[in-house]
């Protein structure tokens, strides 16, 4: 019993598997892959999650914001809704174009103004915030690009290095005038090419 006791120590001992530890040089420990491929995972989630993140706007903002987008669909619906009352109560419709008509023209001038300013400004707020969100992107370019360029350092590392006779490279492409290699029927066709 002592000498198989003895011989566990010696592989098992200390805290130590060395079969296991052997084994790990052969063929990656899953456990440990799992737990790289999960971390690695998860840094990429949080990093989608700070590019995509949106700032919270207050109450009032979303509020101005969903009125500010009444005005449009309005007047497109309040014009389908004028061409559809002509057509249903013709002399009601004519009752209110005359009252129309009777307003005076700087009145109309005014209203034109309004609605020009005011879709004015805002295209020009939408604008602004358009050009604010590109402004962040761009910020983040020099980042990206030292990535890329360190992702592509790493692929050109991990790359095996190509053989001098390999086909594609410019020694075997290019065609050899008059050599006297050991395959004389590659010579010949590379001085017919």
């Amino acid at each position: 019993m002592g000498l198989i006791e003895g011989a566990m120590g010696v592989v098992f001992g200390s805290g130590r598997n060395v079969i296991a530890e052997t084994a790990e040089v052969f063929r990656v420990n899953a456990e440990a892959q799992a737990g790289r491929d999960a971390a690695a995972q998860a840094a990429a989630l949080a990093q989608f999650g700070q590019e995509f993140a949106q700032k919270r706007r207050s109450w009032f903002d979303r509020l101005m914001d969903g009125l500010n987008r009444v005005p449009r669909p309005a007047m497109a619906l309040g014009t389908l809704g004028l061409f559809a009352s002509a057509m249903i109560d013709p002399v009601w419709f004519s009752e209110r174009m005359v009252g129309i008509a009777l307003v005076p023209e700087p009145l109309w001038w005014l209203l034109a103004a309004i609605v020009s300013f005011y879709f004015g400004a805002r295209h020009q707020a939408k604008g602004q915030e358009f050009r604010r969100e590109i402004a962040t992107t761009l910020a983040a370019v020099p980042q990206v690009a030292a990535q890329l360029t360190e992702l592509g350092r790493l692929r050109d590392e991990a790359a095996p290095p190509a053989p001098d006779n390999a086909p594609g490279t410019p020694a075997a492409a290019a065609p050899v005038a008059g050599s006297d290699s050991e395959n004389a029927a590659l010579d010949e066709w590379r001085r017919a090419g």
